[in-house]
């Protein structure tokens, strides 16, 4: 048995975690049920996290088994596979935030019976980037204002602080004049643009855009060139209400600014026509919200982390009766509110929704009820599979193979929107991102790293090194440091440019 007890930091200090209460019961479990004749203690794995997201996709104790590689083809064009079994036959997850308020022997020993009797599936099994929590997460940008409406708060009130690290004035400065160098520097050379393009992706309220051109005007009244003539700022974002609202915001500027409707996994399609003509691409708290995988590697044999959504038995009753239907029914009710949205429910269930604000009420219910199962398939090789169009697999092996076990996110929407806006930046051109990165693999050794809720959306860590080491491939260099202006931020601060 190994037992993986990854918040250490709390086992001492103010509000430590008590180790044997967190652990002790569990085990006790695991021994009743080899006893029963369950199975072999020697390959079980137990992993203890501090889940400190506080709305989240996961119960108190999960068990996720290990899938066996079989160990011929399963039919003539598939490639042969390694028949060696995997090295935990299933692994026990502990979030030990929650673990004290729960009778966790118990609890332990029901899931280890696959007590999964009552939950109502939404989907079968598949890759967490193309879970149905994506859906959500999707349906939560378009009927923004339908939420924020409900929930009696802006949606930036939900992230720590209750606002963005991008509204710094500080940061927005300092892009300006490292902006008006490089444009300086052109200048003289007689090879600056006429038009000066500057485009963010994921403009929440518009505060960020508001803040850089409120400071880029003052700095260009100062500095004398007449930039803020030719500068044209595009505000992009998947959410018209979003844009909407940062238009309002920014109506001082709007000769300026243009409003752009895009996929932040492809920006090209919406800005294909800036190919090599940004100067500054400017990125915040996006990544962390785009659709994910998890890989694995235990016991040298890589996995792929397999997902369902899924409502437990007593929530599924709850959220049933709230719409008059019968657990069985939940399924179609949610597909339908994530294909119509709330505004078109009660019309497509007339006898679930009364009307548009039961429909709201329906959506956050069930969001608030959602869980994963997860299970931990083999991948029968790196090459075969993809982490974005044109990224393979074989990118992941140094992380993977970094030393000991690990599971870790791929960052799939991050890398196919960080890869598709490479192309758009112009040689003397930079991309900043400031988000929720990891800067070190064995991070995630050490901590619970999504997904998590924020509101109504999804978050997860970005996975830095692998964004980095993608970039090292298109010939930029990826920087990484703390967000330099605020104490105790968790953002961390991207910036990839072209290599001199």
């Amino acid at each position: 048995m190994l037992i993986d007890f990854r918040p250490h930091a709390r086992l001492r200090g103010p509000g430590q975690v008590d180790f044997t209460a967190a652990v002790t019961p569990v085990v006790t479990a695991l021994a009743e049920a080899a006893d029963a004749g369950y199975e072999d203690l020697g390959r079980v794995r137990v992993t203890c996290d501090w889940v400190q997201y506080k709305e989240n996709f996961r119960d108190v104790v999960d068990v996720r088994p290990l899938l066996d590689y079989p160990a011929t083809p399963g039919c003539a064009d598939e490639l042969p596979r390694p028949a060696s079994p995997p090295a935990y036959r299933f692994e026990i997850a502990v979030d030990v935030r929650r673990s004290a308020e729960a009778a966790l022997q118990e609890l332990t020993a029901a899931r280890l019976r696959d007590d999964s009797s009552g939950r109502v599936f939404l989907e079968d099994w598949g890759p967490g980037s193309q879970s149905c929590i994506w859906a959500f997460n999707t349906l939560y940008w378009t009927a923004l204002a339908q939420w924020e409406k409900a929930s009696g708060r802006g949606y930036e009130q939900a992230l720590p602080g209750g606002e963005s690290d991008a509204r710094n004035r500080d940061a927005a400065r300092e892009l300006v004049t490292e902006l008006f160098a490089i444009w300086d520097g052109l200048a003289s050379a007689g090879a600056l643009p006429e038009q000066l393009y500057v485009a963010e992706l994921g403009v929440g309220n518009g505060s960020q855009a508001k803040v850089f051109l409120d400071e880029f005007r003052d700095q260009d009244a100062a500095h004398g060139q007449d930039y803020y003539r030719k500068l044209h700022y595009l505000m992009c974002d998947y959410s018209q209400h979003v844009l909407d609202l940062a238009r309002e915001t920014v109506a001082r500027h709007a000769v300026h600014v243009s409003s752009v409707s895009l996929d932040a996994t492809r920006p090209r399609t919406s800005l294909g026509f800036l190919r090599g003509r940004v100067f500054l691409l400017y990125v915040s708290n996006v990544y962390d919200n785009l659709p994910t995988d998890e890989v694995a590697q235990f016991g040298g044999q890589p996995y792929l982390v397999q997902a369902r959504a899924y409502f437990p038995p007593a929530e599924a009753a709850e959220l049933a009766a709230s719409a008059a239907a019968t657990p069985a029914e939940l399924p179609a009710l949610v597909h339908k509110l994530l294909r119509l949205g709330p505004d078109l429910l009660p019309d497509a269930a007339p006898g679930h929704i009364a009307d548009t604000d039961a429909a709201v009420g329906f959506w956050r219910r069930a969001w608030s009820a959602l869980r994963l199962a997860e299970r931990y398939v083999p991948l029968t090789g790196l090459d075969l599979y993809r982490l974005a169009s044109s990224l393979s697999g074989e990118m992941l092996r140094p992380m993977l193979e970094s030393g000991g076990d690990i599971r870790m996110h791929v960052s799939n929407g991050a890398l196919a929107s960080f890869a598709d806006s490479i192309d758009l930046l112009h040689p003397f051109g930079k991309l900043v991102c400031h988000d929720l990165f990891l800067t070190d693999v064995q991070g995630y050794r050490t901590a619970f790293r999504g997904p998590g809720k924020y509101d109504g959306s999804v978050v997860n860590w970005v996975n830095g090194p692998l964004l980095a080491h993608v970039g090292r491939r298109f010939g930029l260099d990826v920087h990484y440091e703390p967000f330099r202006h605020r104490n105790r931020s968790s953002i961390v601060t991207m910036t990839a440019q072209a290599r001199d």
